[in-house]
């Protein structure tokens, strides 16, 4: 199996951008939280928990499977 180069670039840049956009996100819900209906709030939560999470994982994966050539 080869690697790609491009997909390499991209993992390598999105695991120093993923903390940023995640801490960054962390804030916004933070300071428009108690702005919202109760609703919105269980939303907003559950769908941030569930992007970092795919998104933590994918990032794993893509080291794993390209940047380790495995």
């Amino acid at each position: 199996m080869l690697s790609s180069l491009p997909l390499q670039v991209m993992l390598y840049f999105n695991v120093y951008y993923f903390p940023v956009w995640c801490l960054a996100e962390g804030i916004v819900l933070h300071l428009k939280y108690h702005l919202l209906p109760w609703y919105y709030q269980f939303l907003l939560v559950t769908a941030f928990l569930i992007l970092s999470l795919a998104e933590g994982f994918r990032l794993y994966l893509g080291y794993l499977g390209n940047l380790q050539e495995k």
